[in-house]
């Protein structure tokens, strides 16, 4: 016997069976059950998200021989055919390979006869955004008035294309990307049923890897199946995604703070080596930083079920919380930065670099105030009086004791104006981070301290005219 995709194979066929999308199940149910039927539904969402599954749910729901339903039985001729893509009054048209106006009139001539074996005749336009303006036009006046047998499923992946005018004629309903643990459990779920041995750990990468669509998770453990021999591991299954282990970015962070360079140089010839993706590191990475970042907000928050729990609770407790908030920043930045970069290994180290020099000294725990630390304190407060500054910023902030993310605003924004004490400048677009008002006050504070007077700060976004410093 052929063998069939799992992504056919395990295709819904009812509302029961459907993974996800439950509120437009329940609206689809209520209609249903009411006889509020509408003429014209339309399904957005991103692929693989059930937009043409529910459509066919809708078709076997309007036809099946029990009656209209919202529990088709699933036995009858009606729904088999429409399964088994037979139905003669069930019709999907392609809008991406049928998009013009003659298309469409052949299909809206056939529109005003009867069901030949139906109770409906359903039409479903996938892609209906890539119909051409005229072909748009032509559709209106039926979808606005059409026969009494007639329903139009459209489905869209790019609902902004979709005139309003076609839009203000239908039932609207978004389609959600499915959770990753949504789709890892439905995945456990298929595989115990299939027979096939699984590790539990090695679904969640696939389910990250799916990016919300639930047919492309499906074809992914196709792959593994395949890649693993019948059996699906996570060793195989990181393997076969180009997926980055877990340990990676802990040990990259963990660098970062004992400010151990050769190590980050190490990790990075490690990835390059097996030629993984450094962008996948970086983005992993960010995520590190996120539960970091939540394990300071909201300690409770942080996942007890995860192996590597106490690594990161150990690392939020030696990263500041303004610590974090910056290397999250510059993990975004390097993203970014990646395609400039002369190869993607030297824009991966020079963004843990970059980590290293914007480090702040004080990023772990703040010594306690005693009165010798108070008296240092009023000892190196702003004197009456200090050094002047002729207007040369660059020459300024090579002076100023400032550190971490003070320092990086203070070398990367130009100065515009200076006027008693006034300090205006301005930070690159591409930095909106650096214009954060913590930053503000540190480097306030370090200017007061320099010059020995009172002075103001403000930072504006926008283009650098000059050079920075």
């Amino acid at each position: 016997m052929t063998y069939q995709v799992l992504a056919r194979k395990w295709r819904p066929r009812d509302f029961a069976g459907l993974v996800g999308q439950e509120h437009v199940v329940r609206a689809l149910r209520n209609a249903l059950e009411q006889r509020r039927l509408h003429h014209a539904y339309l399904f957005t969402g991103t692929r693989g998200v059930g937009k043409t599954t529910l459509a066919r749910i809708l078709a076997k729901c309007l036809n099946c021989e029990t009656g209209i339903t919202a529990a088709p039985c699933g036995r009858c001729t009606p729904c088999l055919e429409i399964d088994g893509g037979r139905f003669v009054d069930y019709v999907e048209m392609d809008a991406a390979s049928n998009r013009g106006v003659d298309e469409m009139t052949q299909l809206l001539e056939r529109a005003v006869y009867a069901p030949t074996s139906g109770r409906f005749k359903v039409y479903v336009i996938d892609e209906v955004h890539q119909l051409s303006g005229h072909a748009f036009n032509a559709m209106l006046k039926t979808l606005e008035e059409p026969p009494e047998h007639l329903k139009f499923i459209l489905a869209t992946t790019d609902p902004q294309k979709v005139p309003v005018t076609v839009l203000s004629r239908c039932l609207q309903f978004n389609l959600k990307q499915m959770p990753r643990d949504q789709i890892a459990g439905h995945l456990a779920r298929i595989l115990e049923a299939e027979g096939l041995p699984f590790e539990a750990h090695a679904l969640p990468p696939i389910a990250r890897a799916a990016a919300g669509s639930m047919r492309d998770a499906l074809s992914l453990l196709d792959q593994a199946i395949a890649y693993g021999a019948g059996r699906i591991d996570a060793k195989n299954v990181r393997a076969m995604l180009g997926a980055i282990d877990a340990s990676v970015p802990l040990r990259l962070l963990e660098a970062v703070v004992r400010e151990d360079a050769r190590e980050v140089l190490a990790i990075g010839d490690e990835l390059q080596a097996r030629t993984l993706s450094f962008d996948a590191a970086l983005q992993d990475l960010a995520a590190l930083l996120l539960r970091i970042s939540i394990a300071h907000s909201v300690p409770d928050a942080v996942e007890s079920d995860l192996p590597d729990r106490d690594r990161v609770v150990a690392l939020a407790t030696r990263i500041d919380a303004e610590s974090a908030q910056l290397f999250y920043q510059i993990a975004l930045q390097g993203r970014d930065d990646l395609p400039l970069a002369p190869d993607e290994h030297a824009g991966f180290t020079m963004t843990l670099l970059r980590m290293l020099a914007f480090r702040p000294e004080d990023s772990v725990s703040a010594p306690a105030v005693t009165p010798d630390t108070r008296a240092r304190e009023q000892a190196t407060a702003p004197a009456t009086g200090g050094p002047g500054f002729d207007g040369d910023w660059p020459s300024l902030v090579r002076q100023l004791a400032v550190t971490g993310a003070a320092k990086e605003l203070a070398r990367n924004s130009e100065l515009l104006r200076y006027e008693d004490g006034f300090f205006g400048l301005v930070v690159p677009q591409t930095m909106p981070h650096l214009a954060e008002r913590s930053y503000q006050e540190k480097l306030k504070a370090a200017l007061e301290q320099h010059l020995g007077r009172q002075v103001r700060v403000h930072v504006a976004r926008g283009e650098i005219r000059g050079t920075s410093a």
